[in-house]
C-alpha cells in the first residue's frame, strides 16, 4: 500500500475487504491509497503480501475484526465470497449460516465505523450477478435494505469484464453513498440498457425503494487484446491423445464449432470448460463445451463448482489443447506480468478466479467513484 504523497496533496483512501489476491487494491491505487486490507486465506494473502506493503494487511477472519481497530476512510470496498449466490454454486444466498454470509459481518464492521465517527462516504459490494437474482432478489434486497439503514443512499450496476478483456465476467457492484452526498450529475431518471440489465431492474423493483440510484456510467470506450494475445506461447502443450480425449468429450454442436475452425483458414484459439450434462438418453456424461468467439469462458475456482478452464488452439488442420496457465488467468483479469503469484497452479488459479478485473474496477473509479469523492484525481491536504 502506497503512501506516497503527491506534492503535498492527499489522495482519498480506502479500505479493501475480503482483498484476497489483491487486484482491487492493485486496480485502487493509482487514484485512492488503500491504507487497510483484509483476508482470511493464507494462500491469497500470500499473493496480496507479494504484491503490496503488509503493514496495513491484516490476516484474519472477518468475524473476529472490530470497526474500532479499523482506520477512518472515504471508500469501503467489499468483494464478498461468492459461493452461495453463484449459478455455478448452491444459490443460498446471504444467510448468515452461508460463506457469503459473511456480508453481515462486514455491515456490523461499517456500523461500528459509523458509531466511531468513522463512517466512510462510500461503499461498494461487488459479487456476482446472481446476488440480483437468488431467491428473487431476497438477498440483495435485505442487503440494500441494511445498507439504506447505515445512511447510505444506493444503486447498482453490471459491468462485464469482456468489455475491457477477453473474458466473459459480469458483475454486479452495488454502490452507495452517505445520505448528505450531492448525487446531482452522477445519477440518471431511468436505467439505461448498458449498465443496467433486466436482471438489475427486476432487482430494484423488488427493492421497492423510491430513492434507489440510477447511476450513469459512460459508454465503455476501451481498447481490449485479443485472446490469442494473451496466450504463452511457451506454455505447454497436451499430449496428442490427452487432445483426442478431450475432442471425444465434444457434443454434436460442440463439435461443429470445432469443424468450422478446422476448416478456415488461420489460427483460432478458443477455450473450454467440462461440464456434467444429459445424454440423449438422459444419463448424465461430462463433456467438453468450447468458443471460438474471442472470448474465455468466466475463470472460476473449484470452490465455485467448476473445473479448470482449458485452451483449445486450432492451426493449419491442427488441435492442440492445455490448461490454461496461472500467468494467463492473470492476464484475463487484466494484472500484468509483474504481479507476482506465489504458490502452486492452483492457489493461482484460484486466487485470480475470486479476483476483480482490473480494468472494471478503474473504469467505475474514474467515471463514478472517485468523482462521488469530490476528489478528481488530489485533493487539498
Amino acid at each position: 500500500m502506497s503512501t506516497q504523497k503527491r506534492a503535498g496533496r492527499r489522495r482519498p483512501t480506502a479500505l479493501d475487504f475480503f482483498a484476497g489476491s489483491g487486484l482491487v487494491s492493485y486496480a485502487l491505487e493509482p487514484e485512492f491509497e488503500v491504507i487497510w486490507a483484509n483476508d482470511n486465506c493464507s494462500k491469497k494473502a500470500a499473493v496480496y503480501r507479494a504484491n503490496h506493503a503488509h503493514d496495513g494487511f491484516l490476516e484474519a477472519d472477518v468475524a473476529e475484526i472490530s470497526g474500532n481497530a479499523i482506520p477512518s476512510a472515504d471508500l469501503a470496498w467489499a468483494s464478498f465470497p461468492c459461493q452461495d449466490l453463484s449459478l455455478a454454486g448452491n444459490m443460498s444466498g446471504i444467510g448468515r449460516e452461508t460463506r457469503s454470509g459473511v456480508f453481515w459481518h462486514w455491515l456490523r464492521i461499517l456500523d461500528e465505523l459509523r458509531e466511531s465517527n468513522k463512517k466512510p462516504k462510500i461503499l461498494v459490494a461487488e459479487n456476482v450477478v446472481g446476488f440480483l437474482v437468488a431467491d428473487d432478489s431476497a438477498h440483495f434486497r435485505a442487503a440494500y435494505r441494511a445498507i439504506r439503514d447505515l445512511g447510505y443512499r444506493a444503486g447498482c450496476l453490471v459491468i462485464d469484464a469482456k468489455d475491457f478483456l477477453p473474458q466473459s465476467r459480469p458483475r454486479a457492484f452495488l454502490v452507495a453513498v452517505s445520505d448528505e452526498t450531492d448525487i446531482e450529475g452522477f445519477c440518471i431518471p431511468a436505467p439505461c440498457a448498458s449498465s443496467h440489465p433486466t436482471s438489475l431492474m427486476r432487482a430494484a423493483r423488488a427493492v421497492a425503494d423510491s430513492e434507489w440510484v440510477w447511476w450513469a456510467l459512460p459508454p465503455v470506450s476501451a481498447r481490449k487484446p485479443t485472446l490469442a494475445s494473451l496466450c504463452e506461447r511457451s506454455a505447454e502443450w497436451d499430449s496428442q491423445e490427452k487432445t483426442s480425449r478431450l475432442i471425444a468429450m465434444l457434443s454434436d454442436r460442440n463439435r461443429m464449432k470445432l469443424d468450422a475452425a478446422l476448416r478456415a483458414r488461420g489460427r483460432f484459439v478458443g477455450t473450454g470448460y467440462k461440464r456434467t450434462r444429459p445424454d440423449k438418453s438422459g444419463r448424465r456424461v461430462q463433456r467438453l463445451e468450447i468458443r471460438f468467439d474471442g472470448v474465455a469462458g468466466c475463470l472460476r475456482t473449484p470452490e465455485g463448482g467448476s473445473s479448470r478452464q482449458v485452451v483449445v488452439a486450432v492451426e493449419n488442420g491442427e488441435v492442440r489443447s492445455r490448461l490454461l496457465t496461472v500467468r494467463e488467468c492473470a492476464r484475463l483479469m487484466g494484472a500484468p506480468d509483474t504481479y507476482a503469484l506465489p504458490g502452486s497452479y492452483n492457489d493461482g488459479y484460484r486466487a485470480m478466479g475470486d479476483a476483480v478485473a482490473v480494468p472494471v474496477v478503474r473504469w467505475l473509479v474514474e467515471h463514478l467513484i472517485l468523482p462521488l469523492a469530490g476528489k478528481r484525481g488530489t485533493i487539498a491536504a
